[in-house]
């Protein structure tokens, strides 16, 4: 199993998006460095409706954890935040998750009336080919 941070991969999140609501997952120095299995573990003995939204920092900056995650997760109910654009999710990603919320947070856009987004520019989609095995 691939060892991951629980916060970042291996640098700091460079986006650092303006009124960040996560700063403390920018500097992976912070996190807690454990497999992939183990956090699977974890997430099977305490995620008892298996609906599991993975957020950041940035989840794509350990895409191949994360590919790994949702893998050993393939019961789960998963949606994926990410700051990029939808074309920046590797295709075995998209083929794993139910939701997906893409875009840069942009603070002048800010909404709090539109569900599952910050701000205007981002989208929340169902990503209607998402597969379980």
């Amino acid at each position: 199993s691939t060892p991951s941070n629980s916060s970042a991969a291996s640098d700091v999140y460079k986006r650092q998006c303006k009124g960040c609501h996560n700063k403390e997952t920018w500097d992976i120095a912070k996190g807690i460095r454990i497999t992939v299995a183990e956090l699977a573990d974890t997430l099977r003995k305490s995620c008892f409706n298996k609906e599991l939204t993975i957020s950041g920092g940035e989840p794509l900056m350990q895409a191949d954890a994360v590919y790994e995650l949702i893998t050993l997760l393939y019961d789960f109910d998963i949606c994926l935040y990410t700051g990029h654009d939808i074309s920046e999710v590797p295709p075995k990603i998209l083929d794993k998750i139910h939701y997906l919320k893409y875009g840069p947070y942009i603070e002048e856009l800010k909404t709090t009336t539109t569900p599952f987004v910050g701000s205007i520019n981002q989208v929340f989609t169902e990503i209607s080919h998402a597969t379980s095995e």
